[in-house]
């Protein structure tokens, strides 16, 4: 059932959701949370879409913000609110609402959203594109439990990660870090396997894929060695190596569909690491609304910190050991300049 309204109210809107509710014989409300999108007009068809569909998995109350504040002096000054509610089989969740926010009314969404949030139920924001620099002093950004943006929809998707690492609080994630799930578990796995020690690791994907950086960074952190970026055609991710004693834990995905996994002593196997659809990853997120340590760790061991082919930057926290040779010279030093005081300084890792 759709309810087109027309210069509204957010209690109009409650109103109509009721209505719908009862029209289609579902005076219940089965919802879980509440997913806002903000979205642009040209945007907004494919984030409510995938919104939709992850709705299936987790019933939602969908709220769409549209800003419209308008080209002219005249538009901009004037507020209006349209709405359209979808209740019941055109919408996939049971509640969509589409709301259009015109003039100085764009600029206040927060209070045209609170209104509608469902009672003791959490609030998920989903930026598709052009999220706010800081997403948990956003008006609305501040109402949820989990903020949702995406790195890979930037200009600078790098320059986008190093922004989330300065600006991170308890709640935010990044679909860029979602798509490497698979890689993760994948990766992990291998090593459960086969337990020996990593020299170093080689991670390859496209150039400015903000996944592969997340991946690579998440490797240097956990791993504590020196991580080598490379740049490869793709599409996204398209292989991983991780340098043991033993030989090299390959695991390579060339069509973005299909990986070979390659172990030390073990046989060749393949692996279904398909990229996955935008509804997928909204779906994973909306599984969990705890705080993703993990992604802020990653986040956080920051790009700098990567190598390029030939020239990758040592992260272990041990410094490495000078060879015999050298110890002897140096004591012999010490030896004769035990009444010099030196100091010596290093630069922070």
């Amino acid at each position: 059932m759709n309810i087109d309204l027309t210069d509204t109210t957010s209690s109009q809107i409650n109103s109509a959701l009721v209505k719908a509710r009862r029209a289609t014989g579902t005076p219940a409300v089965g919802m879980v949370l509440t997913l806002v999108i903000v979205t642009d007009e040209g945007n907004h068809y494919d984030a409510l879409r995938a919104a939709a569909e992850a709705s299936k998995e987790h019933p939602s109350r969908i709220l769409v913000v549209v800003r419209r504040p308008g080209r002219t002096p005249r538009d901009r000054h004037r507020a209006r609110l349209d709405a359209e509610v979808r209740v019941g089989s055109e919408s996939d969740t049971g509640e969509t609402v589409l709301l259009r926010l015109h003039g100085e009314l764009s600029h206040h969404a927060e209070s045209v959203v609170l209104p509608l949030l469902l009672p003791d139920a959490p609030v998920v924001v989903w930026w598709p594109e052009d999220a706010p620099e800081v997403p948990s002093e956003d008006p609305l950004g501040a109402l949820a439990a989990r903020r949702i943006t995406d790195a890979a929809a930037t200009e600078d998707p790098v320059a986008a990660l190093a922004l989330r690492a300065r600006t991170y609080a308890p709640g935010d994630t990044d679909l860029a870090w979602t798509r490497v799930t698979a890689w993760r578990s994948v990766l992990a796995a291998a090593l459960d396997q086969r337990h020996a020690r990593i020299d170093g690791v080689k991670v390859e994907g496209e150039e400015y894929n903000p996944s592969t950086e997340l991946l690579a960074m998440w490797l240097g952190e956990r791993l504590k060695v020196p991580v080598e970026r490379t740049v490869s055609p793709g599409p996204g991710i398209t292989a991983v190596q991780l340098h043991t004693v033993d030989g090299t834990v390959c695991l390579d995905r060339p069509d973005g569909v299909l990986a070979k996994l390659e172990v030390p002593g073990q046989p060749e196997r393949h692996v279904a690491l398909q990229r996955r659809s935008t509804a997928e990853l909204i779906a994973e997120e909306l599984r969990r609304l705890d705080p993703d340590e993990a992604y802020h760790q990653a986040v956080s061991f920051g790009t700098d910190r990567l190598g390029a082919p030939g020239s990758s930057v040592p992260v272990a926290e041990e410094p490495a050991k000078k060879p015999a040779a050298a110890r002897k010279t140096s004591a012999a030093r010490k030896t004769t300049a035990r009444k010099t005081v030196t100091r010596k300084v290093t630069k922070p890792r």
